[in-house]
């Protein structure tokens, strides 16, 4: 067990993830595959099969979701077919409880110690595409809208095609996004002085790799799944999928990463944040 790390630097950036965490995706994936499973006489998903899929990009067209379903219709054919259903239901998608008043907060949010404003980055999964039908309805736009264009990382940006989550490159291309556009005389944020928002297990892993602070906002069904190995994740130890290195940023304890049960409990003092009156 590690000594719990109480000497953090001050944050100066917050990465978001967004389905699932911002906004209802996840929910609407479960009820578009579900759709499909009952249409082909196969049992809907389980807690245990949803948990495990849940933030791995394409998940569901892979070897676990596949072993699990046993379809009697081809791969092929199923990423069809949902990819339909998800078009259709996309444009459906609505803020999550506490993502509104959460990033509203934080666009005008400033650190304690130094008084400087608080950057923020997006660091989504989600193929462009994806991204303008989730975010069509106008209070999703409008909840976005906080990241600014050249500060939005999706999952077919080049610079991170190949090394998705629990790879740590969508965290550092959306780091290297925020120095971009910092003043010249100013100092380059450092990793740790970051902050990613994540609702999925290969999500937390991502942000320990990246070498940044973690709140997990675990899906309700994540959160069971994963209970009594609660302390692994927030280490990012679980290694879902291997990404090419031994590299284990996290120690059980270590202080690095949080949970909380929705947005709505994000403690800012904790991080040492402050919204001016």
């Amino acid at each position: 067990m590690a000594s719990l790390k109480t000497d953090f630097p001050a944050i100066r950036a917050c990465i978001f993830d967004m389905d699932g965490l911002l906004i209802n995706t996840e929910d609407i994936i479960t009820s578009c595959v579900n759709q499909l499973l009952e249409k082909y006489g196969r049992p809907v998903f389980t807690q245990s099969i949803r948990a495990q899929l849940m933030g791995v990009p394409g998940s569901t067209n892979g070897d676990v979701f596949h072993n699990w379903a046993k379809l009697p219709i081809s791969r092929e054919q199923f990423a069809r077919e949902s990819a339909e259903q998800m078009r259709l239901h996309f444009p459906n998608c609505t803020p999550l409880p506490g993502a509104e008043k959460l990033l509203s907060n934080l666009s005008r949010a400033r650190s304690a110690s130094s008084g400087d404003k608080i950057e923020l980055a997006l660091a989504s999964s989600t193929k462009s595409h994806s991204y303008e039908i989730k975010t069509s309805r106008p209070e999703t736009k409008q909840l976005l809208s906080c990241f600014q264009p050249d500060r939005r990382i999706l999952g077919d940006d080049p610079r991170v095609q190949g090394r998705g989550k629990p790879a740590p490159d969508i965290y550092l291309v959306a780091l290297q996004s925020l120095n971009s556009s910092v003043d010249s005389s100013g100092k380059a944020i450092m990793p740790n002085e970051c902050l990613v928002f994540e609702d999925s297990v290969v999500g937390v892993e991502a942000g320990r790799r990246a070498g940044m602070r973690v709140v997990w906002v675990p899906h309700p069904d994540v959160a069971i799944e994963y209970q009594a190995r609660h302390r692994g994740v927030l280490a990012g130890e679980t290694r879902m999928i291997e990404v090419g290195d031994n590299v284990q940023l996290g120690e059980i304890d270590d202080g690095w990463v949080e949970s909380i049960p929705s947005l709505e409990h994000f403690n800012y003092e904790r991080y040492g944040l402050y919204m001016p009156s």
